[in-house]
């Protein structure tokens, strides 16, 4: 490819609205192209770098024994209807009525469709197990779009779903699939990623694994224990909080606080801390609007994921005063809440003694409570987040907290779609079966970006070898001198008949322009030749990634730029 032809420009100056190092180079780079919040263009280098990372997933569906289909982007209402989840999921999803008054969506995800096709074409033992696949795009109305691809309204994915008739079957093929992701992820090149225990959302099921990119760009929260090596997203993890000290037990006394309503300004006035507190947090849900109380010690924050599935809807906020309750000083002791309330008490309640909460009476907390005297016959469940430095659970070492991008996702479903939409298997006892699911998606878009943000430098982006849009930046110094613009040509037309993926740099313009813009694209080989370069009868070569420079006889150069992006090929793929 001439870049004189390249549709696409690039650009020195930073980009108004965008934030992430991976966004702005994107569009620096003449990448993507933005036509309005969460929605862009991908030029040419993105297209190429986006085919490539789906030949890679293609690959590796394929040798798990998928089957590549391709679901509508358009579907009916009542196809949803069938599972639920048209009147379930709310504005993140697109609806629309076609001319002829239909209701209609955009899909956001394809279990329905997945469904639809496997009912009444496999009907009996002999086609399963079975997983299809499709590479498609998608549309989710994400609220506060951001980072360019990482949070997009319209995104690439690939979506699997695996049919199976028993669960021992199904945890046998998430397995394989589990292990085809760690391949994926290695041959598109990302070196700091890790699978956590995830939380499955709309999505359903019981089990599920996220795949992160670790970065401190990603929006995600994660545990990770470096001893044993749990780890998990922090709305689904798990820990050991430090022990409570169960100091003597005093009368439980009434006192006056004033305006003080918050953790602090009550530790501060009462002259305690924070762990010999306990706050409430409340919410109502938003299927039926109940009211939702969390009592956890002061030192811990609620986690809304855990606590929306106790409850089994998702949580908005409440204006307390409605039910009687005084913001600031809703306590364990006299609390009255409508019959139809749900009030938690979180794990890090137990054994907490001659602590503070609320006196649910204006301007009033209650001193010296104990939970093992005054709640005794209370039944705690896990609703606070993970923080770091507390121990894990499986071998007692204190957990870190670092952040990750979300780039693929793998559930077990179980038989939620199957059942509900009436997908049936006929065994030869003459019994029915409905199968059960596993569900494996991959952000083809998210990853492109997200390798961005993991490899790229202050000069611009660095792509691996073997997802790079071109292979070899061939940059000509002085193109106006004959004899180089002469010998650039032969050599470009050299390059593709051996086929090397070449970006030519045929432009008329400095070298400074020339360099800079290459180390903006990131391709892997930048190749120099110059009128300086020819009179040594050399070439000089440079690896994007090291910086590292290296002059080749420009006769052996052909030859030794086609083991270099084998070698390259060779160092990512060495460990699959």
């Amino acid at each position: 490819m001439k870049i004189s032809k390249l549709v696409g420009r690039r650009e020195k100056e930073t980009p108004s609205g965008a934030s992430l190092k991976s966004h702005i180079l994107m569009l620096r780079a003449g990448y993507i192209k933005q036509i309005g919040a969460g929605i862009f263009s991908f030029l040419p280098p993105a297209q190429r770098v986006s085919l490539k990372l789906q030949k890679i997933i293609r690959e590796e569906m394929d040798a798990v024994g998928g089957q590549e289909v391709l679901f509508p982007v358009v579907m009916t209402k009542e196809l949803w209807d069938m599972s639920g989840r048209y009147s379930s999921i709310k504005s993140e999803m697109i609806r629309f009525k076609d001319r002829n008054n239909h209701d209609m969506l955009l899909g956001m995800t394809h279990e329905e469709a997945a469904v639809h096709m496997m009912m009444n074409t496999v009907t009996s033992p002999e086609g399963l197990p079975c997983m299809i696949y499709q590479i498609q795009t998608k549309f989710r109305d994400e609220a506060r779009p951001r980072g360019g691809l990482i949070r997009a309204r319209e995104f690439t994915m690939k979506d699997a779903y695996s049919f199976h008739l028993s669960q021992e079957d199904l945890e046998s093929y998430y397995k394989k699939v589990f292990d085809a992701y760690v391949r994926i992820y290695k041959r598109m090149g990302f070196k700091n990623f890790v699978a956590v225990e995830g939380d499955n959302g709309v999505m359903g099921g019981k089990v599920s694994h996220e795949f992160m990119a670790v970065t401190p760009a990603g929006e995600d929260s994660l545990i990770i224990c470096p001893n044993c090596h749990y780890s998990s997203n922090s709305e689904v993890a798990v820990s050991v909080k430090e022990e409570n000290d169960h100091t003597a037990v005093g009368e439980m006394q009434e006192v006056f606080t004033g305006n003080a309503h918050t953790i602090e300004e009550i530790c501060a006035f009462l002259e305690t801390d924070a762990k010999h507190t306990a706050k409430a947090v409340c919410y109502k849900t938003a299927e039926g609007g109940r009211l939702v109380v969390a009592f956890l010690r002061g030192d811990c924050d609620v986690n809304e994921s855990k606590l929306s599935k106790l409850v089994r809807s998702e949580l908005e906020f409440v204006d307390v005063e409605q039910y009687g309750l005084y913001a600031g000083n809703i306590g364990l002791t006299n609390l009255q809440v409508p019959e139809d309330a749900q009030v938690f008490y979180d794990v890090s309640l137990k054994g907490l003694e001659n602590f503070v909460s609320g006196a649910n009476k204006k301007d009033f907390h209650v001193k010296n409570i104990s939970m093992s005297r005054d709640f005794a016959d209370v039944e705690f469940v896990d609703i606070s987040l993970v923080k770091e430095g507390e121990k894990c659970v499986h071998c007692g070492h204190k957990l870190t907290l670092t952040r990750g991008i979300e780039i693929g996702n793998i559930f077990q479903l179980g038989t939620r779609y199957t059942k509900t939409m009436g997908m049936k298997i006929n065994m030869p006892d003459g019994t029915v079966k409905e199968p059960i699911m596993g569900c494996y998606g991959v952000g083809v878009s998210r990853s492109l970006e997200s390798i961005i943000e993991e490899k790229a430098d202050d000069k611009g982006i660095v792509w691996p070898m073997t997802i790079a849009p071109w292979q070899v930046h061939f940059c000509p110094i002085r193109i106006d001198d004959e004899n180089v613009a002469t010998v650039s040509e032969e050599f470009y037309k050299k390059m593709e008949n051996a086929g090397i993926e070449v970006l030519y740099d045929d432009r008329n313009v400095s070298a400074g322009v020339k360099l800079t813009d290459s180390e903006l694209m990131g391709v892997p080989l930048r190749v120099v030749i110059s009128p300086k370069t020819m009179a040594n009868s050399q070439a000089e070569v440079t690896i994007r990634e090291s910086g590292e420079k290296l002059f080749i006889p420009i006769n052996d150069l052909i030859s030794e730029l086609k083991m270099m992006i084998e070698d390259e090929i060779h160092e990512i793929e060495k460990d699959l």
